[in-house]
């Protein structure tokens, strides 16, 4: 029997039944029987062919949790049976100077979940071995999915700025991958401000760890908090007035970005004169994620989620559409 999974046949339509053989299990592989799936804005975006890399049939889902089914003879670190979940990256080619210096979420051969491949909206799925993240018991394992990609998304900034505990940060944007930010930062020992542009959100953003709350479309507020920010963590995918967010941060800080926008355009000065950058980031390597878990399970962070069953992917699908989503979809597997 193959793999039983939701598929689109062509971009934007509805997902389908769909079965296919994944083949013979690689050497260095893993597979795993899936019991719950995030649902992701990117799995939309590929559905849709937003970026201009999906292949139909498409099977959607890149925050999978589960449990190893079966492993391939190289795979020495994990058992039959243990709990491991999966994000963006199914692969990496390992002898890379990116994946030899530890960042194989940057390995220029890697492999994606869902880019031509078929991902956790099924029952189940396979990785190369070292992708596929044990979970600890102090992480919640039905809400553990959206850790994997939105979770380590908002994690790596944490890292790459060099954040101290005594820092100051802005968090832009409180969603999917905002509101998961908040707890993260708070838990880090900042001070932690929210930008939102819905301020029905305020006493939803304090409780996850927002200290502040800026209405980010009053520019007299925007205005208010020029050079506080040692980091200000960017998680829509939106044009903003860029150059009123770079003001925002102190001399040396940073605005990091991991939300998919279409360009970026500022004032270079400010940066020049104030050594501030400006950057990108994806996840992280699987060190980080597993670093990323031991951190959630010791502060008790969790993504706040609304499950469904996987058989209502569609439904689940339109929800997130509708910007209703409170923050992330978990889908549970009912194949």
């Amino acid at each position: 029997m193959g793999f039983l999974a939701y598929a689109a046949t062509e971009a934007g339509k509805t997902l389908e039944s769909y079965e296919y053989d994944p083949g013979q299990l690689g050497p260095d592989e893993v597979e795993i029987d899936v019991d719950y799936c995030g649902l992701c804005h990117s799995d939309l975006s590929m559905v849709d062919n937003d970026w201009g890399m999906s292949s139909y049939p498409f099977v959607p889902g890149h925050e999978v949790v589960g449990r190893v089914a079966a492993m391939g003879d190289l795979v020495k670190h994990l058992k039959v049976g243990q709990k491991v979940g999966l994000g963006w990256k199914a692969r990496s080619c390992m002898v890379c100077d990116q994946c030899m210096s530890g960042n194989h979420h940057r390995c220029p051969n890697g492999v994606d979940t869902i880019v031509g491949r078929n991902g956790g909206f099924a029952n189940k799925v396979r990785c190369q071995g070292a992708w596929a993240i044990p979970i600890p018991d102090a992480v919640d394992f039905a809400k553990a999915g959206p850790l994997f990609c939105g979770g380590l998304t908002v994690f790596n900034p944490l890292f790459l700025s060099q954040l101290s505990p005594t820092g100051h940060v802005a968090v832009v944007g409180i969603g999917g991958l905002g509101h998961m930010a908040l707890k993260f930062v708070n838990a880090w020992g900042c001070e932690v401000t929210a930008f939102s542009t819905s301020p029905d959100k305020e006493a939803e953003a304090k409780e996850m760890g927002a200290h502040h709350f800026l209405n980010s479309r009053d520019e007299d507020a925007l205005a208010s908090a020029a050079g506080k920010f040692d980091l200000v963590l960017v998680t829509v995918n939106v044009m903003l007035n860029w150059d009123a967010y770079v003001n925002l941060l102190k001399p040396g800080g940073r605005l990091q970005i991991v939300g998919a926008i279409p360009k970026f355009e500022a004032t270079w000065f400010p940066m020049l004169a104030g050594e501030r950058t400006v950057g990108g980031s994806p996840i992280g390597s699987p060190s980080l994620a597993t670093k990323m878990l031991d951190f959630s399970g010791r502060h008790a962070i969790a993504p706040m989620v609304e499950e469904m069953p996987m058989s209502k992917i569609n439904d689940a699908l339109e929800h997130l559409k509708s910007g209703k989503a409170r923050y992330r979809i978990v889908l549970k597997n009912d194949f």
